[in-house]
């Protein structure tokens, strides 16, 4: 089929900067929800129930969203776009919605019938104490956010394979804003609080769903649903989902360890990991989920028509703008884990025990950030090429690193009545990242896939003189923690921001000096990085 336009793609750079700009916004008011609820509710039974009522059918839309259903999804509605015709794409599209909404409707309806039996699956440590009921309840509205948010993932993935980027980028914010206004408008006003945040999710689901559907209908390509799972669209995309989706278990089933192992330790664990986790995805929801959206797209069609080249050429840009971002985002993080969480969360019932607990399991949710980020662009490199079965082979041996460092770590933690525990939690999850990054990076290597282009020990020595010399000056002049509490919250605010941007500063400023180019980010067939 002959792309009008309109459809053309964006470049790999323009187009992950749109996605960007958008994840951005999302993820500023993300943090903003999560300073809200940690103000609001401190940690507490609340936001203990919250959490893992929100990560169930979080945990499944990894399943059926962004994971195995897209990885799936769009190499093969990518094929129909290159080969077959407006209608047939529609209708295939129709067949899809219709057959992941029919599943989906079967699995909400039992997540909410045995609601119980996923709390007790998923935090035992929640048994024998009041969060138990309370996690129970709030998951019974939160878990048809998986049938509106899959649906939406769905629409999202047609639209990124014409091209279009922001507005699916854009549909996330409307879950932020709800769940702010629920905390700050309407849980005041519940004998049960916490149910307005589970009633956030769902609303935000359907809107997230609703605000995406008339862009397919302008477009010609949005049919009432049908059931159709024998169709040979549907078909094809099964048999792309299974391996996916085993794939993509493993990676829930290292979270749904995490959360058991953390909801039997010390009362606070859950929240200590999820705020936490939250400021490690900041960077990693702005730019390496940005990246990964905007890549699956442009690799698919480069397979499909034959492009190796500039298949391989694509992935190797990737790879360069994951280490020029991810190595001085990782750095500081870590360097900043202590103002951050201090400006960010330290107010109303989030104690100073709190913000230093959270300090420990970012620390080491950051060692990960750049494998996390390096997997979110590896991985497309198979999904493109309809291979989800070695992806899979790879995040099967990660998840038995994870779950035996978790059992070493929190054991010796344990034994030696070390406090933060948790921490271990976080440290497992990332050298489990690292090794998914580097089983990919060497099967895509070793197949001939993937190609560097020259410069790449260039790069790599003058991000690393750079991302040194910004650790040193942050060191240097950062007060200590101490300073940080005392401090008014305007003013935590001011030196944060003032602090982040000096870190930019010098880490541009270094790599300038050091021979470092934008060029050399994007070059793929000079030496202009080396």
């Amino acid at each position: 089929m002959t792309e009008e336009p309109s459809a053309r793609k964006p470049g790999l750079l323009r187009a992950t900067s749109t996605v960007s700009v958008f994840t951005l916004l999302s993820r500023i008011l993300g943090l903003v929800r999560d300073i809200v609820i940690a103000n609001v509710f401190g940690v507490s039974r609340v936001t203990e129930a919250f959490f893992v009522a929100n990560k169930i059918p979080n945990m499944l839309r990894r399943f059926f969203a962004e994971g195995a259903f897209s990885q799936g999804f769009v190499p093969v509605v990518n094929d129909f776009r290159a080969k077959k015709s407006l209608a047939e794409t529609a209708t295939f599209i129709a067949e899809a919605a219709g057959t992941l909404g029919g599943v989906l409707l079967v699995i909400t309806g039992l997540g909410v019938l045995l609601a119980p039996g996923f709390v007790f699956v998923v935090a035992p440590g929640f048994v024998d104490d009041d969060r138990f009921s309370l996690t129970v309840a709030m998951l019974r509205l939160t878990f048809p956010y998986l049938l509106f948010v899959s649906l939406a993932a769905l629409a999202a993935g047609v639209l990124n394979s014409l091209g279009r980027f922001a507005l699916p980028s854009l549909a996330p914010v409307i879950l932020n804003v709800a769940l702010i206004a629920a905390a700050l408008f309407v849980a005041p006003h519940l004998a049960q609080p916490g149910l307005a945040l589970a009633g956030a999710v769902l609303v935000a689901g359907a809107l997230q769903l609703a605000i995406l559907l008339p862009p397919l209908a302008q477009r010609g390509l949005l049919k009432p649903p049908r059931w159709a799972p024998r169709s040979p669209g549907v078909r094809r995309v099964r048999e792309l989902m299974l391996p996916a989706l085993l794939g993509s278990s493993a990676a829930q089933i290292n979270i749904l360890i995490d959360n058991i192992i953390a909801s039997a330790l010390v009362a606070g664990s859950v929240s200590w990991l999820y705020f936490s986790d939250r400021l490690m995805e900041f960077p990693l929801g702005v730019f390496g989920i940005a990246l990964a959206t905007a890549i699956l797209p442009q690799l698919s069609s480069q397979h499909a028509n034959g492009l190796t080249n500039e298949f391989s050429a694509t992935l190797d840009r990737g790879l360069r703008l994951v280490f020029a971002v991810g190595l001085p985002a990782a750095a500081g993080l870590m360097v900043l884990s202590g103002p951050l969480v201090v400006t960010l969360f330290y107010r109303g019932a989030f104690t100073a025990e709190d913000a230093l607990m959270t300090q420990w399991s970012l620390i080491a949710f950051a060692i990960g950030l750049v494998g996390f980020m390096l997997v979110k662009v590896l991985a497309p490199g198979f999904f493109a090429r309809m291979d989800t079965r070695t992806p899979l082979r790879c995040a099967l041996v990660a998840l038995a690193v994870n779950v035996v460092l978790n059992g070493v770590f929190v054991a010796i933690a344990l034994w030696r009545d070390l406090p933060g525990a948790h921490a271990g939690l976080a440290a497992a999850t990332s050298i489990a990242a690292w090794t998914n990054a580097f089983l990919l990076y060497r099967t895509l290597r070793a197949s001939g896939t993937l190609g560097l282009s020259p410069g790449w020990q260039g790069l790599l020595a003058r991000l690393t003189i750079a991302v040194v010399a910004m650790v040193v000056v942050l060191v240097w002049l950062t007060p200590d923690l101490s300073v940080w509490y005392r401090w008014t919250q305007l003013a935590r605010v001011g030196w944060l921001l003032a602090f982040v941007a000096l870190g930019v500063v010098v880490f541009t400023a270094a790599a300038w000096l050091a021979g470092l180019r934008p060029r050399a980010l994007l070059a793929t067939d000079s030496g202009t990085a080396g």
